[in-house]
């Protein structure tokens, strides 16, 4: 009696503790893998991770490890095993561009929400083409021809938003203006019904299951946002369907009608899936980057007269040259003349880069400061590891947005990765600056704000945003 009920429970359990063996012992054959934990079967240390950032706790959480293990070290989050990069030469390794054994591929719950398609998961002649598109829309000679048309969207949804309330809630506020702009020059759209409203809330509930622990069961922020990503897919399938009749009808001024008619290697349309993977993941590195950016712009400017006054006093310079154009719009050359507010905005990435980490994935078995690194293993490059260095950037919990004000950067290459580095830098940096600009512009020349909840806490869902969303109380100039 006794061994008929061992029987099966052996049975029962035997699957859970292959599993186990396999995660555990899988890369024995690496005899120099980096130090570290891979925490807990399958979760790995994501739980523990996560809660890190979203009580804003995370470079603790990364302090912790880089004092036990060093400034590299192996981990498993996400459902990935990965080495963390913390310093200049990873960051070096991670942004040199060349054969360096790594691709763009993110980990898997990434994946499973920006698709398999995406900017990030393409390889090969595929992703050559689409990263040319992409590089191609976002020149800035481009760009500029954008300017007049992103300010009347900024313009526009700041007055949507704000007419007649005392109050509001930052957050939403950039998110809605973010989003809206990307609307408008990536779709080429400039109306929306209520289903592309509802567009938002969704791409927001997706975005946060990215950086979830990958339980897709009913009720879990992963779940969710996997029902949400379905939504959009549908929507997103719609709208291509629509630009694919317009092709001879219209010009490829949006990205989307570039997609419409982009070829890949083989001379063949990409197919739908491919669109919608590469349009969600635009959007999605385009949007928060720049609503964090300019959330924390607007936070910081509640505490620091000095930074407010000084930002005014240029955007008040700026406004006296809009307004002797014809249509009174800000143009490229007005936002050449912001230097100081780029420099606050470099420093707030600085102290909280919009972008939680850089994912790579080797594509082969590597080594690195003597480490072998198997094939398959993400690397997750850090900014915080050279942002916050004191050897790099003296006093770095101090904000100085002069540390920014030589036209020669005083600081090392590779050390500050806001937006990547190197030939690796991020193609889109130069449309997150003009947005960024043109919002800060016309908030601190019409309007005046004051925080409503004192010292409020960062959390990251995933990105770095305040926790009750920065709710504030707003006045309307008055203009003499």
């Amino acid at each position: 009696m006794e061994h008929s009920q061992t029987l099966p429970l052996i049975i029962t359990i035997l699957p859970f503790l292959t599993i186990i063996a396999i995660y555990f012992f899988s890369n024995t054959k690496h005899k120099n893998l980096p130090p570290g934990s891979f925490g807990f079967p399958v979760v790995g240390e994501s739980i523990s991770l996560v809660r890190a950032y979203k009580q804003d706790k995370a470079n603790e959480w990364m302090k912790h490890r880089i004092e036990k293990y060093g400034s590299i070290f192996k981990t498993s989050i996400l459902g990935s095993k990965v080495v963390v990069l913390t310093g200049q030469a990873g960051s070096r390794f991670v942004f040199h561009g060349g054969d360096n054994g790594l691709s763009c591929q993110q980990p898997a719950t990434v994946v499973k929400i920006l698709g398999e398609n995406s900017v990030f998961g393409l390889s090969g002649g595929r992703h050559k083409v689409v990263r040319g598109a992409i590089v191609g829309f976002f020149r800035p000679e481009n760009i500029q021809k954008f300017v007049g048309q992103m300010d009347s969207l900024v313009q526009e949804q700041l007055h949507n938003e704000l007419e007649g309330k005392e109050s509001i809630q930052i957050v939403e506020l950039m998110k809605k203006i973010a989003f809206k702009v990307a609307w408008g020059i990536f779709f080429g759209l400039t109306e929306r019904n209520e289903k592309d409203n509802k567009m938002l809330e969704d791409f927001t509930t997706a975005v946060k299951g990215s950086f979830a622990v990958p339980v897709n069961f009913p009720g879990t922020t992963f779940h969710k946002a996997m029902k949400a990503r379905a939504r959009l897919r549908e929507r997103l399938s719609e709208l291509i369907r629509i630009k694919k009749g317009e092709t001879e009808l219209k010009s490829h001024d949006n990205f989307l009608m570039r997609l419409v008619n982009l070829r890949d290697e083989n001379g063949e349309m990409l197919e739908e899936e491919v669109m919608i993977d590469v349009f969600f993941s635009m959007v999605a590195a385009s949007h928060d980057s720049t609503a964090v950016l300019m959330t924390h712009f607007i936070r910081h400017l509640c505490r620091d007269n000095e930074v407010y006054n000084k930002v005014l006093e240029e955007q008040e310079e700026v406004e006296k040259i809009k307004g002797e154009s014809e249509d009174g719009r800000v143009s490229w050359k007005e936002i050449q003349m912001m230097k100081y507010t780029w420099r606050v905005a470099r420093e707030l990435m600085r102290i909280t880069p919009p972008i939680l980490a850089n994912f790579r994935q080797t594509t082969r078995d590597i080594n690195l400061d003597g480490f072998d690194i198997p094939k398959g293993w993400q690397m997750l490059l850090v900014p915080a590891g050279t942002h916050m260095n004191e050897k790099i950037f003296e006093d770095p919990n101090k904000f100085d947005p002069s540390r920014f004000e030589n036209s020669k950067q005083s600081y090392p290459p590779y050390t500050y990765v806001a937006f990547g580095a190197g030939p690796r830098i991020c193609p889109g940096a130069e449309f997150a600056r003009i947005e960024s600009m043109l919002v800060i512009h016309h908030l601190v020349t019409k309007y005046e704000w004051k925080e409503i909840v004192a010292n409020e806490p960062i959390t990251y869902n995933p990105m770095p945003y305040p926790a009750m969303g920065l709710p504030v109380r707003f006045n309307l100039k008055n203009k003499h």
